[in-house]
């Protein structure tokens, strides 16, 4: 039986508490509080104009990235959460951190678009995969425990909760770890995590609660990121700490040291690269970084209106051993 994504519907609303940003070089604009955010569908699915676009509550467009809030609750420790990947699908969609609005698009390589490989015994990601909004790993910056430079993108999740969850879709999650992958010579840390709305969120509190109550999955999670190039003909992937899983006090620090480095970023303080940091709701109009709602609504527009979706190509099924 063929698994397919499921993608948003384009009028769901989901909803995520806004956190104050504060200021810098710019006036930075705090966004308003208890927003919902509805997901829009362009393009063809599964082909290479697809791009899944973020609203908020006033149905203007944003960027995931910049606009939605690191924290749904700081007293907490809730983050929110963007998901780019349901579980069990093999899509490599991802926040377009080089394209104007940052719209989730499918990751592409030699012209084609990227499926992750079902490496034995798993089928497609583990988790629902994602990443927490308003953070950026540094690719100037050489972490002091992994010795090498962040990936240049927003800090990813894996989202262990029992429902698979839509993409697009914005959670509120609590961090439970952080393991330290080293991708091709760069740091990709990733947090273990769990919705907070899960049925069963109140028993997991530490990474030691995931290994006790989903005995094999941690292992899983380390076996699934350092195979997945394989079959593209890469090498393993390598992890610092060999591969063991830090708590959730240091996946906390980790978040918010990234979420440092976005401030730094988005106050044109570090050097943005070939990203693409304009956003509706951080920057202020001084900022080279704002971006009207008429000139959102304008580059939206020019992108294909929702169409019929291709086929996913049968090559994805296949299983690697």
């Amino acid at each position: 039986m063929r698994i397919t994504p499921r993608t948003a519907n384009p009028h769901r609303s989901f909803s995520a508490i806004l956190h104050p940003i504060e200021t810098s070089k710019h006036k930075i604009t705090p966004p308003q509080s208890n927003m919902s955010y509805t997901v829009e569908e362009r393009g063809n699915p599964n082909t290479l104009s697809y791009r899944l676009f973020f609203k908020n509550a006033e149905g203007n467009y944003i960027s995931p990235f910049h606009d939605i809030p690191m924290c749904a609750d700081e007293a907490q420790n809730v983050f929110n959460m963007v998901v780019e990947v349901p579980r069990w699908t093999n899509a490599k969609m991802e926040i377009a951190t080089k394209d104007l609005l940052n719209p989730i698009k499918q990751d592409v390589k030699k012209g084609k678009l990227r499926y992750v490989a079902n490496i034995f015994p798993h089928r497609g990601y583990i988790w629902n995969y994602g990443a927490i909004p308003q953070t950026w790993e540094d690719p100037a910056h050489k972490d002091g425990d992994t010795g090498c430079c962040g990936d240049n993108d927003p800090i990813d999740v894996c989202e262990i909760g029992s429902k698979v969850c839509s993409r697009g879709e914005v959670i509120k999650v609590k961090a439970l770890g952080v393991l330290a992958m080293i991708d091709e010579g760069e740091t990709d840390w990733k947090v273990i995590a769990i919705n907070v709305d899960d049925p069963e969120a109140s028993e997991y509190n530490n990474i030691g609660d995931v290994r006790r109550l989903k005995p094999g999955y941690l292992e899983a999670t380390v076996d699934w990121f350092r195979r997945y190039k394989v079959p593209d003909g890469k090498p393993e992937n390598c992890f610092a700490f060999d591969g063991e899983f830090k708590d959730k006090d240091f996946a906390i620090n980790v978040i918010k040291s990234t979420h440092n480095f976005w401030k730094a970023l988005i106050c044109e303080k570090a050097d943005a690269g070939e990203l693409n940091c304009k956003n509706t709701s951080v920057s202020a109009g001084d900022s080279s970084f704002c971006c009207s709602a008429d000139e959102a609504k304008a580059a939206v527009g020019k992108t294909s209106p929702c169409g019929k979706e291709d086929p996913i190509p049968s090559s994805v099924d296949k299983w690697f051993y």
